[in-house]
């Protein structure tokens, strides 16, 4: 069966632009870093980020399939087999699919010019073109070849179709029950449909075109996920080697040996920036895993990756983490598979333990860029709880026997140590806090496991954006926890689109650790304040986010600022 892929009548008509109800969308692996232009050192062209055109092109009378690459600004036309495109992290999404049944009802899979995602992250960009061959064109999947439960499916499936129920158009597939081919017209507009992948690998997509009696036929390689190093794939469809980099082996500097023993890193799970009770009150530790399976770890001993997968772009209405289009990494509200998911517990104080609520106060930041903390609502409306950019200190005020999970942001790559004071009042009066710093490193520039944890003097990388590297101090050494002021609200209403990550209430887990956090006590904030609790859930149905926020813990956000003398 030959489908039409065309901007006409609906269901064939509407391209996935995805550019509709964006909302920090949670369901992704983050970007593995897409420079927008394609790299090359004697091997292949990668192309990890941008623009490029399938075009079937006529040529000295032969019809030729090209690939165009708007990925590095002005195009490129290039040979489909000189060409490796890397579908990274960032394009996984784990949805109830809206191209069911193409690529599954349920899956964990990889999109290109995806429903959620397309143009949040750093990825290629696909688009199909004609106009260029001399009449309309038939595309036609003729070879496949990817890993041994891989699928391919190439479809349409826009905002305007999810909000109408509709199912998606496929076009092209792997699987024997998928179409084939479809039909490329002759209008020079071009077609942004959505490529899925099932699992990580290599993938070779072979492609004949056809119009007026020509043809011509070329393999696509793409290398899903981020087992495989892109670079070292041979294009096309594998036979033919590409010459080595004919460059030298640069030299490597040899590390120096931390001063402390080597820090546990973590970069992948559940974690939370804890206060416990402790023999002189109160010790802030970091609790790694699960309600049932889950060790303790000082701040000082550990080091937190936030891997490549975490990269994103900016958005419209999210001014406070920078320009828009610039990137950031972000740990989402919601946990995401290969990424490091960051909380806040004092499960293990009762609401009878403490006098109002355990405070998390953000004494400094020193790195390469800057720290945000925030909440999104399922209205769009944004709650800035930490924020590194304009002052410090900024402070958290938890209720006691709770947790939750707000978004995490940095704005450039590098080793950032961020000290955090964690205070309460006891049920007898006293004022306890706890002091520590924590060290985390941004992107894959510096292996994780050569940073020294804690608050180290060591320097960090220079910058990797526009942005000065920031040390934020404490105006005071007191270590009485800060008070309990009202947070000033929702500082902007973000609208139906949100920026680099999916959109989430703050989320209070209860019954998650020992403590069974029932948020008995935590059922109010300051007056003006935000209560934003309960255990969070959130659905992804055909493309659609519903984010829902039920009380159990308080978590109210009061941020306090430097006065100017």
């Amino acid at each position: 069966m030959t489908t039409a892929l065309t901007r006409g009548s609906r269901p064939l008509a509407i391209m996935a632009t995805a550019a509709g109800a964006a909302v920090f969308i949670g369901a992704a692996g983050l970007v593995a870093g897409g420079s927008g232009t394609a790299r090359a050192a004697g091997g292949p062209v990668v192309i990890e980020d941008g623009a490029i055109d399938l075009v079937p092109r006529l040529a000295d009378g032969a019809l030729r399939l090209r690939l165009d690459d708007h990925s590095g600004g002005a195009p490129v036309v290039r040979e489909p087999s000189e060409v490796v495109v890397h579908a990274g992290p960032a394009t996984k999404e784990e949805v109830i699919s809206p191209a069911y049944p193409v690529v599954g009802e349920r899956v964990d899979a990889y999109f290109l010019n995806g429903f959620l995602n397309a143009g949040r992250i750093y990825a290629p960009e696909p688009g199909w073109k004609g106009g260029e061959a001399g009449g309309d064109t038939e595309v036609r999947l003729a070879d496949f070849d990817g890993p041994d439960t891989g699928l391919f499916a190439l479809y349409t499936y826009t905002p305007e179709m999810d909000a109408d129920d509709a199912p998606a158009v496929q076009h092209l597939g792997s699987d024997d029950g998928a179409p084939h081919s479809f039909t490329l017209p002759d209008s020079g507009e071009r077609t942004e449909p959505t490529w899925a992948f099932t699992q990580e690998g290599v993938y070779r997509l072979t492609f004949t075109v056809t119009a007026g009696g020509r043809s011509d036929t070329e393999t696509l390689a793409v290398v899903v996920g981020d087992d495989v190093d892109p670079a070292s794939v041979v294009p096309g469809d594998g036979t033919t080697p590409t010459e080595p980099p004919n460059t030298p082996t640069p030299t490597v500097s040899p590390t120096a040996t931390p001063t402390r023993p080597a820090a546990h890193v973590i970069d992948n799970g559940h974690l939370d920036l804890a206060a416990r009770p402790a023999e002189d009150g109160l010790a802030f530790q970091i609790k790694e895993g699960t309600s049932q399976n889950y060790a303790w770890h000082e701040p000082g001993t550990v080091v937190l990756h936030v891997k490549p997968a975490a990269k994103r772009k900016i958005e419209e209405g999210y001014a406070f983490l920078g320009e828009p289009g610039a990137p950031v990494w972000l740990l989402p509200m919601r946990q995401v598979d290969g990424l490091v998911w960051p909380g806040w517990s004092t499960e293990e104080f009762t609401t009878a333990d403490v006098r109002g609520d355990v405070s998390f106060r953000l004494d400094s930041v020193q790195g390469p860029g800057s720290v945000a903390v925030f909440s999104t609502g399922a209205t769009g409306g944004v709650s800035i709880g930490l924020d590194s950019r304009d002052g410090l200190p900024d402070e958290l005020h938890h209720s006691a026997h709770a947790h939750s999970h707000w978004n995490w942001t940095f704005t450039a790559e590098g080793v950032y140590r961020t000290t955090f004071t964690v205070g309460a009042t006891l049920a007898d009066g006293r004022t306890v806090s706890d002091t520590e710093t924590l060290a985390w490193v941004v992107g894959n520039g510096t292996d994780p496991s050569t940073v020294v944890p804690g608050d180290d003097g060591e320097p960090t990388p220079p910058p990797t954006s526009p942005e000065p590297s920031t040390t934020v101090p404490t105006p005071s050494a007191s270590g009485t926890p800060p008070s309990s002021a009202a947070p000033p609200g929702p500082t902007e209403d973000a609208g139906p689109g949100p920026g680099p990550e999916a959109s989430y209430p703050a989320t209070t887990d209860a019954g998650a650790g020992p403590a069974n956090a029932s948020g008995s006590g935590g059922g109010s904030s300051p007056a003006g304040g935000l209560a934003a609790t309960g255990s969070g859930a959130a659905a992804v149905a055909g493309g659609a986010l519903a984010a829902l926020a039920v009380g159990s813990g308080a978590f109210v956000a009061a941020r306090r600022r430097r006065t100017a003398r």
